[in-house]
């Protein structure tokens, strides 16, 4: 696999449960030695797409190669240049993490004394030394997370898969897991991230990919994602909302732009610019002349959660059902690879 060379590339991916199609001819690129993320409403096909590329699930159609091996025809190839953290950690919770990290180093083979140091030194990368003899029921749920990352990392995999990694943790465990991603990638590794949170795609991710109901419907960096929805936004909070209506007109010849949002309840309203600066300029001066009061004017860039929206319809949280949901429940019945 030369260094030019995807990490990872699908092509036209088919996957069917029960008649329902799970994944409907997903195409996908992730360079090497980036964060790409994979986003998309429950049951659009992120973690299908995953358990294929680790191996777990035969696809239907198409094709889908890791690290320049086919996942159906070279899957222990695959398997030895992978590492995958899935939505639940997968650590034993009477071990301690110095324990854990030697039992999945012994499952791979690599005797007491390899895993043993192998063990020392993914504990000192993940800020756990000072807890490595404490049992991980006494982890913080962002501890276990990184504890989790560093079993991944066992065998120092070119390829990390990372299926909603930081769901159900608190701000501060995101931010630990977030900042041991960001010094695997500094390492060289591929990151493919599946989330839901669309502020941890924005934080971490080179390349972001949204799909829906089993296609990948953009593909970009999250600036020109964003840049799909028109550039910057202005928005204004009024101290009195009875001039709602002569503050939209006012902003809205501002701008130079007819469809100017308001929202009664919170006194706000909003509009699309292209010169940013200049509309800020105009905006201040054009609502003082008018002699209506601001409570505050702001310039923002589009948020990936609009961009979400827009593309699927519906926003990040909003629980789908589709086949991708029924992943977990027919797994079993799949035949692995």
């Amino acid at each position: 696999m030369a260094d030019s060379d995807p990490a990872i590339v699908v092509e036209g991916l088919r996957k069917t449960y029960r008649d329902k199609p799970a994944l409907a001819g997903l195409d996908l690129t992730v360079p090497r030695g980036t964060v790409h993320a994979v986003l998309g409403p429950n049951g659009a096909g992120k973690t299908t797409c995953v358990r294929i590329l680790a191996t777990l699930l035969r696809h239907d159609g198409g094709r889908a190669e890791v690290a320049g091996y086919d996942v159906l025809r070279e899957p222990d190839e695959v398997r030895y240049r992978i590492g995958l953290v899935g939505q639940h950690a997968a650590v034993d919770e009477e071990l301690s993490g110095r324990q854990n990290l030697e039992m999945f180093g012994r499952l791979y083979h690599l005797g007491g004394r390899r895993a043993a140091a192998r063990a020392d030194e993914l504990l000192e990368r993940f800020g756990l030394a000072g807890t490595g003899t404490k049992a991980v029921s006494g982890y913080s749920g962002g501890m276990r997370r990184r504890l989790d990352l560093a079993a991944s990392l066992i065998m120092r995999p070119r390829i990390l898969f990372l299926d909603e990694p930081t769901t159900g943790l608190d701000p501060r465990g995101r931010t630990e897991v977030w900042n041991a991603v960001r010094s695997l990638v500094d390492g060289g590794t591929t990151v493919l991230l599946t989330t839901q949170y669309l502020e941890e795609a924005d934080q971490l991710a080179d390349r972001v990919c949204v799909i829906d109901e089993g296609r990948a419907i953009a593909d970009g960096t999250a600036d020109e994602l964003k840049a799909r929805l028109g550039g910057d936004r202005i928005e204004v909070v009024l101290r009195d909302a009875g001039q709602l209506t002569a503050a939209a007109s006012v902003v809205g010849r501002a701008t130079g732009t007819a469809e100017v949002e308001t929202d009664p309840d919170r006194r706000r309203l909003g509009a699309r610019v292209t010169d940013r600066v200049a509309a800020l300029t105009e905006t201040v001066r054009a609502l003082a002349a008018a002699g209506i009061e601001a409570e505050d004017i702001v310039l923002r860039r589009p948020t990936l959660d609009e961009v979400f929206l827009h593309l699927t319809g519906e926003p990040a949280s909003a629980d789908t059902a589709s086949a991708d949901t029924a992943s977990a429940d027919t797994a079993e019945e799949e035949t692995l690879v």
